[in-house]
């Protein structure tokens, strides 16, 4: 058994279409495990200030 050229085509097409949104998909994961990266080192900078200004604090 075959199936027709319009059917391929639109196996194709959704193919392709899933494929697009798989890609979004994985866009987005990736953004927002940058914006936890970014969320994690701004806490460490944050806590490093602080030590440091506790630190100068308990010199004064």
């Amino acid at each position: 058994m075959s199936i027709s050229p319009t059917a391929s085509l639109y196996l194709d097409q959704e193919l392709v279409h899933e494929r697009i949104r798989t890609l979004h998909r994985e866009a987005e994961e990736e953004r927002l495990a940058s914006r936890m990266r970014s969320v994690r080192k701004a806490r460490r900078q944050v806590e490093r200030a602080s030590r440091r200004l506790t630190s100068a604090l308990a010199r004064i």
